[in-house]
């Protein structure tokens, strides 16, 4: 078996909408990660936080308006919070899961900082949604009164929208780095992690969301990982999705990847970061591959999923 250094992503949406959910979700979602780890694979995991932070946000937006809290928690607090939240989950259902198979490893949480550029063309056009859904009434209202700014999303309502900026670095890449070296599975970079600009102290949190995939994909990096595997909800890449003639794709070269993006085969939402991101990865020279949740094993044995390379 060759052993190898992976980053796991797994996504946000995989972990449900509510706590009850979540506690439930996270043991199916512990299965394939521990068959990697059971394999002698070292191990780093990383999840998306969307539903969370917007839901964690939301409450204390809410509460906020009830005079139940002093203020509205900024964003990169609220970052903070579902990295804990989920962190606890994911490591609690992952220790179990290793001390059913009778393996002894310290599974262990970091509240990742991820530094985005603070001219980033992304602080002056927010596109990434958060939160609830407004009435246009209630939407006017937030804009007026908070400064928001809002879109039509979905056909379901308005919501707010924050800028998305790019992952440059990643604060804690040596604390993490350690972690591993000691055999530690660490969870890290929740839901891209909080970003930060750099000053003249150090760094400053900045209200934006980063996209989880393309952090994790510095992460992989910045670690020297041998693989880098975006866990979804679905088992390959396709083109034409959704069509009479769509195609799975088991593997893709970086340069055909990208010819697939400039074609518009990936939608912006869901889909074309995670091929961006694995794209950012692959040009390193090692693989990246998108795969279904369950097939993680079979993923890195090349039975499943969509390989990346150069």
């Amino acid at each position: 078996m060759n052993r190898r250094r992976i980053v796991v992503a797994l996504g946000g949406n995989a972990l449900g909408n509510t706590t009850q959910e979540q506690l439930q979700l996270v043991k199916t979602a512990a299965v394939p990660i521990a068959d990697l780890i059971e394999e002698g694979h070292s191990v780093i995991l990383t999840h998306g936080n969307g539903p969370q932070v917007g839901m964690i946000n939301l409450a204390l937006s809410f509460a906020a308006q009830h005079d139940v809290v002093p203020a509205d928690a900024p964003l990169p607090e609220c970052g903070a919070m579902s990295q804990g939240y989920i962190g606890y989950h994911l490591q609690n259902a992952l220790q179990n899961e290793l001390k059913k198979r009778g393996i002894d490893r310290s599974v262990a949480t970091v509240i990742t900082q991820v530094v985005v550029d603070a001219d980033d063309p992304a602080f002056s056009c927010p596109t990434k949604p958060i939160g609830g859904f407004y009435t246009r009434e209630q939407m006017e209202n937030l804009c007026s009164e908070k400064g928001f700014k809002m879109i039509f999303d979905s056909g379901r309502g308005y919501r707010r929208v924050v800028p998305s900026p790019k992952p440059v670095d990643i604060v804690e890449k040596d604390v993490i780095f350690d972690l591993v070296e000691q055999g530690v599975i660490p969870i890290t970079g929740g839901g891209g992690g909080i970003p930060v600009v750099k000053n003249e102290f150090g760094y400053t949190g900045v209200c934006a969301v980063v996209d989880k995939d393309f952090s994790a994909s510095v992460l992989a990096q910045r670690l020297q990982a041998d693989l880098f595997i975006i866990l979804t909800a679905v088992d390959a890449v396709a083109i034409n999705y959704g069509k009479p003639d769509q195609k799975s794709l088991r593997k893709l070269t970086v340069e055909q990847a990208e010819r697939y993006c400039l074609e518009g085969q990936f939608a912006s939402g869901s889909m074309l970061p995670k091929i961006q991101a694995a794209i950012r990865f692959a040009q390193t020279g090692k693989p990246a591959i998108i795969a279904g949740l369950g097939n993680a094993g079979d993923a890195v044995s090349g039975k499943s999923g969509t390989i990346i390379t150069m």
